[in-house]
This record gives structure tokens, sequence and C-alpha cells, in this order.
């Protein structure tokens, strides 16, 4: 019997791994290693949206933040939003992350979770948190392109991931891309690796939450509008 995208999914994450050379100052980080309630609540989130064998149009991050799906293991979700909107309570955290309000204002104005995610799958072409040492010796979020040998180190195992994600029912014909910069490096794995149809470019939700607030709304009509094929 095949199995369901939620199976899928989380297979992908229970096999996730890097293995790969870093830069000096960069690391990465696994949630579903540094917290075990993180596996628990990604897989109640599959199982309550993702259990069917219908494809999906695929939505494309950059990297999890360490406060998103760097903590619940699902893409531009903090446990705030795990817990009010979908209904999943995580006991061990509690995380409040920029992208994932934009996000979910948005998933309300598309008809809610059960609708959006019955037609779009969120994740990321390196799908790991990536974080770097700063001068001072915090760790702070990190891009996977804002170092080109980090870039360099990660590009094969990107290909790799994205080649999985589509293997799970992932329609190809067309991506949306979250961020300007994310869309002009995906379009290089792209031309390399031969993956979408077509790459469409969406303004990034943390862009969007900290510069264009106040035009927010400008923002999920056209989100809406470009993911319905509609612009």
């Amino acid at each position: 019997m095949a199995l369901t995208f939620a199976e899928r999914v989380i297979r992908f994450n229970k096999s996730l791994h890097y293995t790969g050379k870093l830069p000096k100052g960069f690391k990465v980080l696994n949630p579903y290693l540094d917290n075990p309630e993180t596996m628990e609540v990604m897989k109640q989130f599959y199982f309550k949206f993702y259990h069917d064998t219908q494809k999906r149009k695929f939505i494309i991050g950059i990297n999890p933040s360490r406060h998103g799906a760097g903590v619940t293991g699902v893409p531009f979700t903090d446990t705030k939003r795990l817990d009010v909107v979908c209904g999943i309570k995580m006991q061990s955290a509690y995380t409040h992350e920029v992208s994932s309000v934009f996000m979910y204002e948005m998933i309300k104005d598309y008809g809610g979770p059960a609708e959006f995610y019955k037609q779009f799958y969120i994740n990321s072409p390196f799908p790991l948190a990536i974080v770097r040492k700063t001068d001072d010796h915090k760790w702070l979020n990190a891009n996977y392109y804002d170092d080109p040998k980090l870039f360099d180190m990660v590009k094969d195992f990107m290909i790799e991931s994205l080649k999985k994600h589509i293997s799970m029912g992932i329609d190809t014909s067309e991506a949306y891309v979250l961020g300007k910069k994310n869309a002009d490096f995906l379009k290089i794995l792209n031309k390399e690796a031969k993956l979408f149809g077509k790459l469409t470019a969406l303004e990034h939700p943390r862009f969007i939450q900290q510069y264009k607030s106040k035009q927010k709304q400008i923002y999920i009509d056209k989100y809406i509008l470009t993911l319905n094929n509609m612009i």
C-alpha cells in the first residue's frame, strides 16, 4: 500500500542528518535530536493535515529558524500558532516567530490550515536550522546563502533534499520561493538539477513583517492571488 504524504514527510524528517562540511563559525541544528517532543508534535501535524495521497504545490523557504521549525519541526510554525491555530500543544517549549505570524494570517485568509495544507507543502532546500557565531560568541540564525563557502558546501545536500521533497508527491510544474535572494539561489540549483518547470518568487514573510507591516494585507492578498495562479 502506498505511503501517505504524511508518512513520507515523517520518514524524511526522521532520517534528516547533515554530515557535510561547514565553514568555520557555522553550525547546523537538528531539532529532532535536540528535543524528543519535536518529533512527536511534527508527526501530529502531518497526520492531521497530510494523511492522504494528494499531490501538493511546493512553497520553498530558506532554512528553518531556531524559533519556528527549529523548535516545532513544522516550517513557518512557532509553538503559539501550532497550538492556537493547528490545535497541537507543545509542552516543552514556547516560541514566537515573526514569519509564522504572517504565514498564519495569510493561511487564515486563504481558508484556514485544513484548506491550505490540503493544497500546499512548505519546506526548505536546507531543511535544518543553521546558526553562525558572532564576534561576541553568540549564536544567531543564518541563511544558507550568507557565505559563498557555506553555499558551496551545502549545495549538493540541498539538491538531494529537494529531490526527496519532490518524491513525496509534489507538483513540479511551478514552485513558489519565499525571498528574492532565496529565489536567485534556487534558480542556480534548478538550472543544475532541473527540478521545477517554473520558479515564482514572493517576498519573504520576515521581510514583510519587519519592513512592510503597514502594507501587510496587500502582501497577504498578493500571496493568495499568486498561489491560486490569478496573477
